[in-house]
């Protein structure tokens, strides 16, 4: 079993993490062009190797937004986010406008992906099957709608489908950042300030608004660190930043 660092983060600025993984990531990218350089020039590689990471945060509120996204889904200005005390990121990852804020889930898997399998998609479909699983514990039924990634709540009735959990990645070298954002007990309202990763026409849930009360936060991120174990085959530790 591939050994992954475990990181409990607690509250961060959005900026603060981002800087960690990209720490995290350029440290393995740096790794992986040594190997291939050694290998090109025909010698042994005597370096360290790469190193995995799952990065558990909740982030004051902000709204990011992915390199193919659209200003216009952003439906406040600077001072409408001042009074809703909350900031705008764009970043590196894929996807369009996303909400993070407390009590929602955000995880960060900084996985070398040639310790699993070398397929972007295949990697996304098991993040979302940790979520599906992990509802599932929940009593609630969730799946997939083609097309669109992360994990939503009656897929199969586009009238009533609701998006409980958005995904996003960068990968490089096989190396993957960024992640997922699991809405728990989140303040949903924010949600009204953007037009959710440019989709228009559904609607966004909880937890919290699904079961009808509040939700142990702890008992959510030890059901989704299981489901991860399971599903890709790795056992965690934990250490400190």
């Amino acid at each position: 079993m591939r050994k992954v660092h475990f990181e409990e983060l607690g509250t961060m600025p959005y900026q603060e993490v981002w800087d960690y993984q990209e720490k995290l990531f350029g440290e393995n990218v740096a790794i992986k062009l040594a190997k291939r350089k050694a290998e090109v020039a025909g010698e042994e590689y005597l370096g360290p190797e790469t190193e995995d990471y799952l990065l558990y945060v909740e982030h004051p509120h902000v709204y990011t937004l992915g390199k193919s996204g659209h200003m216009e889904n952003l439906l406040v200005d600077e001072k409408g986010l001042e009074e809703i005390k909350a900031t705008f990121v764009p970043i590196n990852r894929g996807g369009d406008i996303t909400y993070h804020g407390y009590g929602q889930l955000v995880a960060y898997p900084i996985f070398d992906l040639e310790y699993y399998f070398t397929d972007i998609h295949k990697f996304l479909r098991y993040l979302e099957e940790a979520i599906i699983l992990a509802l599932k514990d929940y009593g609630i039924a969730s799946g997939r709608i083609d097309g669109l990634t992360g994990v939503w709540i009656e897929p199969d009735n586009l009238d009533r489908a609701r998006k409980i959990c958005a995904m996003g990645i960068r990968c490089s070298r096989w190396i993957t950042m960024h992640g997922l954002a699991l809405n728990v007990n989140t303040d949903l309202n924010y949600f009204k300030h953007i037009v959710p990763c440019g989709i228009d026409d559904k609607a966004v849930t909880s937890l919290q608004a699904e079961l009808g009360r509040e939700v142990s936060m702890d008992e959510v991120k030890e059901r989704v660190k299981a489901r991860m174990a399971e599903l890709f085959s790795i056992e965690f530790d934990a250490v400190g930043v």
